[in-house]
Order: structure tokens, then sequence, then C-alpha cells
């Protein structure tokens, strides 16, 4: 795309290898998150995390937490990082700042009375359906600004007599058919995956890829290398 330079310069100016003072206490504020996983085939979900102000721990500045709560009982984020750790978070200030924060690294899955005992002070919350049944733990690899200018500013509306129902069954509040798939069940017959390629055809076909990807081309500048920490020179 022509763009080796921008992207260099962009790698330079703002991405970092581990979280300074102000992704710190954007971090500490913020009510929500997206979440980007993939299992050990390259197959990927994406999903949202919410808590309290604060839910998404600063533990320090190489390392962030967030507690599992009770959900669908499918842990399609938590089975994905089982088998491959790289993960995605990318949060965004709608309301206040109207900026994001990506932060790349990899994580690992941590008890909850494990993640207490190395970490005294985090909080024990009231509200049974945030009480975490484990943690994630992730080590930040990198950190970078999403800019400004494609991100809506949108306001806070007051909270409903019932608020959000935690932990919640009740089919309804949880949002109940609304796209309409329970209905169409019994026509749809069971979910069967898709076939995947096995492990080691899937590398073969990645490398390939790459190795195509990364042939020089004569009418650009040569590539500088994307950021990574701890890489020998």
């Amino acid at each position: 795309m022509g763009t080796t330079e921008r992207a260099d310069r962009f790698y330079a100016d703002q991405v970092l290898d581990r979280l300074n003072t102000r992704m710190r206490e954007f971090v500490a504020r913020q009510e929500m998150f997206f979440l980007a996983t993939a299992d050990r085939h390259g197959e990927c979900d994406n999903t949202f995390r919410a808590g309290p102000p604060g839910f998404l721990q600063v533990l320090d500045d190489l390392t962030l937490a967030y507690p599992e709560y009770r959900g669908n009982g499918v842990l399609a984020s938590l089975g994905n990082i089982e088998e491959n750790p790289h993960v995605g978070i990318l949060m965004v200030d709608f309301l206040r700042d109207r900026i994001g924060l990506h932060v790349n690294g990899r994580a690992r899955i941590v008890p909850d009375d494990e993640m207490r005992r190395a970490h005294a002070g985090l909080p024990v919350d009231p509200v049974p359906g945030r009480r975490a049944q484990v943690w994630v733990e992730v080590t930040v690899e990198e950190a970078y600004i999403h800019c400004a200018k494609h991100i809506p500013h949108l306001q806070r509306v007051p909270v409903g007599e019932r608020g959000r129902a935690w932990g919640t069954d009740d089919v309804k509040r949880k949002g109940g058919d609304f796209f309409g798939a329970a209905a169409e069940a019994a026509e749809r017959g069971p979910f069967v995956p898709a076939a995947r390629a096995d492990a080691a055809a899937w590398r073969e076909e990645a490398a390939r890829v790459l190795a195509k990807a990364e042939e020089p081309k004569a009418e650009d500048k040569a590539f500088t290398g994307w950021f990574r920490r701890n890489v020998p020179a």
C-alpha cells in the first residue's frame, strides 16, 4: 500500500512496550473493552468485557489483569487463551476523551485465590454477578493509541430502575432471542463446526503467505521492521 514510511514513523513515535503514566490512568477508569483472541488454528474471536471503573486492573507498567465473570458457559476466550496466549485489547473512551488505547500481549489464566494471594489489594466486588471465577493476566508487549477521528462522541444516559442484570439467568433480561436464532433451531438442526486444516498444514500455509508478503518490491523502501520488545538485533 506504499505506507511503510508512515507505519515506521507511527511505531517510532507511538508504540510502547509498556504502559506509561497516562496509559495507566486511562486504563484505571475504563468500564469496558473489546478482547480479541485466536485458537491454535488461528480461528479468531472478538468479545466485549465490562465492569465498574477499575475492573481492568493495572498491576504494574507491564501487567494488566481482569476478572472473568459468570457467562454463557461457552468460555470461548478462555479456551482460546489456553491454546494461544496472544491477545489484543482495545479500550475506547466514547464519553469523555474520545480516544482509544490498544494493548497487545500474552495472557495466562489465574485462579481467583492465587491472584489475591499475589495482589492483596484487589477489590472484592459486592455484586454476585461480578465475582471473579478466574482472572486473566496480560503481559504487555505493545501499547499504542487509537486515534479519535472515527470515534463517535456518546453521552451517558440515566440508569434505569433495574440497572444492569449482572449474572442473571433470566432469558429476557439477557436479551431473549433477539436475533431469532433459537426460533430457527428446529429447522437448522445441530451446529456442526466447519472442518479446519490440521496445525501442520495451517503453519505451512501461513509461512507461505508471510514469505510472499515479505518479498521486496522495487518501488518500496526497505522495511525496517515492526516494534517488538526483547528481540535481538
